[in-house]
């Protein structure tokens, strides 16, 4: 049976970094080695009392203690795992509530395309740290749960984007050459049309993932992610805000940094990856 190939498809597009995008891979590289090796890396059990509490950076204790005498570089590195899991969950499961529906809503059209749109219109009218302060406050706390909360969030930025691409590809020739052979409706999504958004996923991905760790980072902050004595960034800040003026700098400093060095990785992995499939289309 003869098939019609689309024009300019690559299913996996080849995506070349700028420098600025490496830098971003090294700084996201770094915390995911901290999570894979975490039991290679820390002396202590991060949710026990190793030292006494407040004790600032030292040979025992390179990152100091909190409050209680848990160690901070143990808490730090365990983090990674809490964050890292927190954040690729909720990205997965806003992926696969909003590309498909934004796929269909955007083939099918009609009345079920200005239903699926209102619904995404009315989930996109919230400010984003609001609905997913009310979501996790609404599940409580744990890492699926804060990970769903998350990801309602974010499923209409993949909804919308991928809809108006779907919107504009179903109207190119080659899908019409598909329909006049008689391929279905599931041949020409799976075929003509997915691949050709695959891009605009990847930038949406690359950009939101940033927005997501700081969005997790603001729940844990409000004690509303994963539960005490679960090491996290967030919550670790919230621990030590408290007591900034007092001169324990180092309480908010290093989980602070570690959400500012993981956030503005994937910043310049998206800014990379944006500026990339941009170029691409103005050579096209």
């Amino acid at each position: 049976m003869y098939t019609f190939r689309p024009i300019l498809v690559k299913l996996v597009p080849k995506v070349k970094l700028s420098t600025l995008g490496w830098v971003g891979v090294g700084m996201v590289m770094f915390v995911v080695f901290l999570a894979i090796f975490a039991p290679l890396l820390t002396p202590y059990d991060p949710t026990r009392t190793v030292g006494p509490g407040f004790q600032p950076p030292c040979w025992e204790h390179p990152l100091g203690t909190n409050k209680i005498g848990q160690d901070m570089w143990s808490r730090i590195v365990y983090g990674a795992r809490t964050i890292l899991i927190v954040v690729l969950l909720s990205t997965a499961i806003s992926m696969l509530m909003g590309v498909p529906l934004g796929l269909i809503s955007g083939y099918v059209g009609g009345l079920l395309d200005r239903i699926l749109s209102m619904i995404m219109d009315a989930i996109y009218a919230f400010p984003s740290l609001i609905l997913a302060i009310a979501m996790a406050a609404a599940l409580g706390p744990g890492i699926i749960n804060t990970a769903i909360a998350i990801a309602i969030v974010y499923v209409p930025t993949y909804f919308r984007m991928v809809r108006g691409q779907t919107l504009s590809i179903k109207e190119q020739l080659y899908v019409e050459a598909a329909r006049a052979i008689g391929a279905n409706h599931m041949t020409i999504l799976a075929r003509y049309i997915f691949p050709n958004v695959i891009s605009i996923i990847t930038v949406v991905f690359t950009l939101s993932v940033a927005d997501v760790v700081l969005t997790e980072a603001a729940l844990s902050f409000f004690g509303l992610s994963v539960p005490a004595p679960t090491p996290d960034w967030g919550f670790d800040l919230k621990a030590g805000h408290p007591y900034l003026l007092s001169g324990y700098w180092w309480l908010i400093t290093f989980p602070g940094l570690m959400i500012m060095i993981l956030a503005v990785g994937f910043t310049f992995i998206g800014e990379s990856v944006a500026g990339y499939f941009q170029a691409r289309e103005v050579r096209a």
